[in-house]
């Protein structure tokens, strides 16, 4: 399909006619962007570094209810994620496009997560190429992606000035920018060239960057060393890693009886970082420190994800190191597993 542009001036126009799927847009809260559901195509904010919060949340909800019940009736009333509707969202960062990628994955391995998996197919991604690094902190070129990177997005915006150039990627993609048609136009010829050359200069831009070759091998022959210890001394054990991190993935599911015996089972986000995670019905618990649990959610990104999955399970967003309030860094971490000896 052509590459299309889409003038800034009928930017709100495009988005009104989006309004008609549920349209996920990042928006202003206080100090913070977020991603939210608008119907005011002008509180879709596209002037942002990246969200505090990774979309992620929209396909894979910080808290839902899969199904009630209620007491002495057999009957499960199951969630119908179709109810929904389809979803469109708009100018999320390349990261946090790929970071949905890399979980598909697991969602889809040994057990294929029905709650999930339905929003995703429900779900078209149209992502806003970095011109500019979000923040100091991104290192997305190490892990295999890249400012303009395309992984898991089914159309691509980037920021020309007066315009936005617009390309789809997939048949998804294809159909929304059929949708869009009364507010695109043909893109000149020397457009895509030009795009080319800011990819470039965006990925130039990178500042920070680790070598990751070996470290999925090395890291299990690290198990007792004592930089897990150092490195986890001044954690908090707070989570904010991984909540913030849009590759993170981890759940609790509960079940809760409400008033007159009407109860439901939900699911809600959960973090290894907290001593609970492991903790054993007989008291004991294997990751009894933050020293165990740090070594642990590095391993897994690292070691063990990329095992199983071929794929290292961090896409290099930087808001593990930017929000950290201790000023943890995974790339120093990283740095003292490939010097660790």
């Amino acid at each position: 399909m052509a590459v299309k542009k889409l003038n800034k001036d009928k930017e709100k126009e495009a988005l009104q006619e989006l309004t008609k799927f549920r349209l996920i847009a990042p928006a202003k809260s206080d100090e913070v962007v977020i991603f939210k559901q608008i119907t005011d195509p002008g509180e879709a904010f596209l002037e942002y570094g990246n969200s505090t919060v990774p979309p992620k949340k929209v396909v894979f909800p910080q808290t839902e209810t899969l199904f009630r019940f209620q007491r002495g009736n057999p009957e499960l009333r199951e969630k119908n994620v179709e109810e929904e509707g389809t979803t469109v969202i708009f100018g999320l960062r390349p990261c946090d496009a790929r970071a949905m990628s890399i979980v598909d994955r697991l969602f889809s391995w040994d057990y294929e997560d029905p709650y999930y998996l339905k929003r995703r197919e429900l779900t078209t991604l149209v992502g806003l190429a970095c011109v500019e690094p979000p923040s100091i902190n991104c290192f997305c070129t190490s892990l295999g992606g890249s400012p303009f990177g395309t992984e898991g997005l089914d159309m691509l915006l980037a920021d020309m000035g007066d315009h936005y150039l617009v390309r789809a990627l997939t048949e998804k993609g294809e159909k929304l920018q059929e949708t869009l048609s009364a507010h695109l136009e043909d893109a000149p010829a020397e457009e895509e060239k030009k795009a080319e050359e800011m990819a470039a200069r965006a990925e130039g831009k990178i500042a920070r960057s680790i070598n990751t070759e070996g470290i999925p091998e090395k890291l299990p022959t690290l198990w007792e060393h004592e930089l897990w210890k150092k490195v986890s001394a001044a954690c908090l054990g707070c989570g904010i890693c991984t909540y913030l991190c849009p590759t993170c993935h981890c759940f609790d599911i509960q079940d809760e009886v409400e008033e007159m015996g009407e109860g439901r089972r939900a699911r809600m986000w959960d973090s290894c970082m907290f001593s609970e995670y492991t903790l054993h019905a007989s008291g004991h618990n294997p990751r009894p420190t933050r020293r165990e649990r740090t070594r642990n959610r590095i391993s897994h990104k690292y070691s063990y994800y990329p095992k199983r999955f071929e794929v290292i399970a961090c896409v290099g967003c930087g808001r593990c190191i930017n929000l950290c309030p201790v000023n943890i860094d995974i790339l120093e971490i990283l740095e003292q597993v490939v010097d660790a000896s």
